[in-house]
């Protein structure tokens, strides 16, 4: 490949969009697509499948994605249809007719479900979804309560053109869409992927003068996934740490953050929450759930980075509203009684609730590591520094000991705290609004810019645009100083109390790196957590 090319190449992967949709179909060309109408069912609930296909005669199997998996249901006969799909389909919905239901038994349990479907005729015609059933209330003694980041699966997705980051709306057809809809299939790569499938977070060490790559995107773009599959998903993240915990014999139920908002009462019974992985959008609502949760005597468990972005849900969660870095100027809420529910950031002076306040720790005081051109050499795990804390009891880990480095953890997005170092300890640095007793165990190297001597504008993905916007968030306005301040971030380990109950934050989007690669310190530390929070007080 020439130089030319190459460029031509990764310009195409990292900048350029590609997105599956009926309308970049080759002419004649045989396709199948479905989705069901809710992310989250009840046992015995029915679920309704939409479905566009090209083939007529085909069939359907319902797999629980567990540590093993099983086969629950399989359906024959189902007829395949062709029909329009909206050119805003992201925004408003595919509205394709029910082609079947089902109904899950009343004795399977909680989970998450792939309904996976495949023409009969050609069985490389095949299309897959995701859905979560949840468990009945007041099932929870001694479990654990996995809650997956649906609203992060709905932002990222990009079926039909448009999500929360690229689009195809606006008058020049460019433009992020802040509102998302449910209604549509998941794009390819956030169901089911390879295992070599490469994480965002780099498996190499660059050499000190290569310039920015994005494996993963490059990946994507070669294979047909979506330029988004490893930012989000069931399949990245979500099932991995499901699997983790079946294989070491913990009880675990699941549910969907459209529960968590609309049906908070599900936590009650349960002694441990837990998030994981890549968990960026949350809202009101749902902090409000958490918070109550832990006041009351819960323990939470997040094993998750880049608590970022406020939303709204509307529809009983069709439809997803973030107008995130637009949200002043076009957010309806904007300058009105309800401003505090701005989709925004969670640091934004209009909203007023850091996310610090909830899990410890903020998106904006963290975010880039170990990829493109943030931090792209740093520790690629967590630099201990209160090896004496409980949840390091057993792992022989001491004080400047990086925790999960060979698996890289520490990436690719990471949450933390404006901090000051007294005789080689870390605290908080009194900016960020804190529990009382926050406690900071860990602590490495984050950046929100891409920058260094073999970085060139035209290579990178990041830029300075979100050091630019965290600078208005925490600063007011952006210009050299509040920009400087704004440059560098960090991410954390913490651990507070608040009310009867507890949190513990492992801030970053890779800590399943380190239970997906088998790493022993960052397995030893998980199960040091868990067990002390599934035994309430």
């Amino acid at each position: 490949m020439t130089a030319d090319a190459s460029t031509n190449a990764h310009y195409q992967a990292v900048i350029g969009r590609y997105f599956e949709s009926p309308a970049n179909l080759a002419a004649g060309a045989a396709y199948l697509w479905h989705y069901v109408d809710r992310h989250t069912y009840a046992p015995g609930e029915e679920v309704s499948v939409h479905l566009n296909s090209s083939e007529r005669n085909l069939r359907a199997i319902v797999l629980r994605d567990g540590a093993i998996p099983q086969a629950m249901l399989t359906l024959t006969g189902i007829q395949g249809a062709r029909h329009e799909t909206p050119d805003q389909a992201s925004v408003e919905g595919c509205g394709w007719p029910v082609a079947f239901s089902f109904k899950p038994g009343t004795d399977w349990p909680s989970g998450g479900y792939k309904l996976i479907l495949w023409s009969e005729e050609n069985a490389r015609i095949t299309s897959e979804t995701i859905f979560i059933l949840r468990p009945a209330s007041g099932q929870g003694k001694g479990r654990i309560l996995f809650i997956p980041p649906t609203a992060t699966w709905s932002a990222y997705n990009d079926w039909g053109g448009s999500n929360h980051y690229e689009g195809i709306t606006g008058p020049n057809r460019d433009l992020y869409s802040p509102i998302v809809a449910a209604d549509r299939p998941f794009a390819k790569g956030f169901v089911s992927l390879p295992p070599d499938a490469p994480r965002v977070a780099l498996d190499h060490v660059p050499d000190l003068m290569a310039p920015p790559r994005y494996p993963h995107m490059e990946w994507a773009f070669r294979t047909g996934h979506s330029k988004k599959y490893a930012s989000s998903g069931w399949a990245s993240y979500d099932r991995h740490m499901l699997h983790w915990l079946e294989r070491y014999g913990y009880g675990v139920d699941v549910i969907s953050q459209t529960d968590l908002h609309y049906r908070p009462d599900l936590l009650a019974s349960y002694p441990l929450v837990l998030f994981a992985g890549h968990d960026e959008y949350w809202s009101w609502a749902m902090r409000d759930a958490v918070d109550a949760y832990v006041e009351g005597g819960g323990r939470v468990a997040r094993f998750a980075g880049n608590f970022m972005w406020q939303i709204r849900l509307e529809d009983e969660g069709r439809r997803q509203i973030c107008y995130k870095y637009r949200a002043v100027a076009e957010d309806p809420v904007a300058g009105t009684a309800d401003a505090h529910l701005l989709t925004t950031s969670w640091e934004h002076k209009a909203v007023g609730r850091p996310g610090s306040l909830t899990f410890g720790l903020n998106a904006t005081r963290g975010i880039y590591t170990g990829w493109a051109g943030c931090v792209t050499r740093g520790a690629r795990g967590f630099p201990i520094y209160r090896p004496e804390h409980w949840c390091f009891a057993g792992t022989g880990l001491g004080y400047g000991d990086i925790l999960g480095a060979a698996a890289h953890v520490f990436g690719y997005e990471v949450d933390g705290l404006d901090y000051v170092i007294k005789h080689g300890l870390p605290y908080p640095g009194g900016e960020d609004p804190v529990p009382e007793d926050l406690s900071i165990l860990a602590l490495g190297m984050a950046s929100n810019v891409e920058e260094g001597d073999a970085y060139r504008v035209s290579d990178g993905f990041i830029g300075t645009s979100d050091a630019e916007f965290i600078a208005e968030v925490l600063y007011g306005e952006c210009n050299a100083e509040t920009l400087e301040k704004s440059k560098r971030g960090a991410g954390m380990m913490v651990n507070f109390t608040r009310g009867k109950g507890e949190v513990f934050h492992a801030g970053s989007a890779e800590w399943l790196a380190g239970l997906i690669r088998k790493d022993a310190g960052v397995e030893a530390v998980t199960h040091n957590v868990l067990q002390r929070y599934l035994i309430r007080p």
